[in-house]
């Protein structure tokens, strides 16, 4: 029987992942599978190899650096000496992910990579390192098929993953009573990211904000989204006694009914854009990395739907700019402007336009198909 090793290392990744397996299922591809992944993969019955919860811790503590190296040493030496697959399916986390490829190379498994690391975005040198050992790239935008083959790597254009996974959108009704909001009020919904060291820079400026803006403006509600992967315990440690309704486990629906949203930059940016609500990203890191990502930076943008349209949709506040009179201001400007409102609509449904309509987990599942049976 063929055999399939799939790596991710963060929530996101876990998701993707399994929509594949589902997807290779579905064709009725006779292929063993395990890998490094979370609940989603476990549900589609893969067998862990490990548990990707440790690979999503920030920074570049000793700790967080050994624990790294011991995974990716031990899955290394388990996949050339003991499971030897087929195929290694690499998602995402391009630093753990590249050193995997790098050492299975010249081991006859072939390497490829889905949602490959956004050269184009930070660190273009990797497109190298990418060159030398993933054997195809599986590619979710339509501007890096062209990018990859003018380095001669053989690639695979997918369409983007949430395209055909995203909810159609929720009833605004339905969902506000679901969740005892004032149908007579605008929603303001703000999403302060999916790490906790997300939540420690963001929290206290988005909570002032609210606080600010309800003061001016009563005909305004607020909600808070907790993201799936986040414990309530260490939301809590953030919110404190906030008072604010929190959603959690229904982020896409609120996306699609909200008036105006608050994001942490994020994969949540194009979500929000494909639903065509207006928002503002609102992003503040560790200092130190920041720095850092000035240094590998590539282009000016960090949110993915200025990105796609190649000019400024969202406004975008970031680091010293994420302040509480930037914040209210800004989603003044979009609840009450409405030339401004009615220009990014437009906007965002033309960065929509520019993604395919391709099934991105089925193409994924194809182009492995093909590779194990042709």
């Amino acid at each position: 029987m063929k055999k399939i090793f799939i790596i991710t290392g963060e929530y996101s990744g876990d998701i993707h992942a399994a929509k594949v397996v589902k997807e290779l299922r579905a064709l009725g591809t006779d292929v063993e599978i395990e890998g490094v992944g979370g609940l989603n993969l476990e549900a589609q019955g893969v067998k862990l190899f490990a548990n990707q919860d440790k690979m999503s811790a920030m920074g570049v503590t000793p700790k967080i650096l050994f624990d790294h190296f011991k995974l990716g040493k031990s899955v290394v030496d388990y996949l050339k000496n003991y499971y030897k697959p087929d195929i290694v399916l690499l998602i995402d986390y391009g630093a753990f992910n590249l050193s995997v490829a790098k050492f299975l190379k010249g081991s006859g498994i072939k390497v490829f990579y889905y949602i490959p690391p956004q050269v184009w975005a930070s660190r273009k040198y990797r497109i190298k390192l990418i060159k030398k050992y993933v054997d195809k790239v599986l590619c979710i935008f339509p501007f890096e098929k062209p990018m990859y083959a003018q380095y001669g790597i053989d690639t695979h254009y997918c369409g983007h993953p949430l395209v055909a996974q995203l909810p159609p959108p929720a009833g605004r009704r339905e969902f506000f009573r679901k969740h005892n909001l004032d149908l007579e009020k605008r929603l303001v919904s703000v999403f302060p990211g999916s790490r906790e060291f997300e939540l420690r820079q963001l929290m206290p400026v988005f909570k002032k904000s609210i606080e600010r803006f309800s003061k001016r403006h009563p005909d305004v509600q607020f909600c808070m989204s907790q993201a799936p992967n986040l414990s309530d315990s260490i939301y809590k440690k953030y919110l404190g006694d906030f008072d604010i309704k929190v959603i959690k486990g229904d982020n896409q629906a609120l996306l699609s009914v909200s008036d105006a949203l608050v994001l942490a930059s994020g994969t949540v940016a194009l979500e929000a854009a494909l639903y065509n609500t207006p928002m503002i990203i609102a992003y503040r890191g560790p200092q130190l990395f920041y720095w850092i990502y000035l240094l590998v930076r590539c282009i000016e943008r960090i949110s993915l739907p200025n990105i796609i349209a190649g000019k400024d949709i969202i406004p975008e506040l970031v680091q010293e700019d994420v302040s509480v009179l930037n914040i209210t201001n800004e989603i003044e400007d979009i609840l009450y402007n409405s030339e401004n409102r009615d220009l990014m609509v437009k906007d965002l449904k033309e960065v929509k336009a520019l993604l395919s309509e391709k099934n991105s987990a089925l193409e994924v599942a194809k182009v492995i198909d093909s590779t194990l049976f042709s």
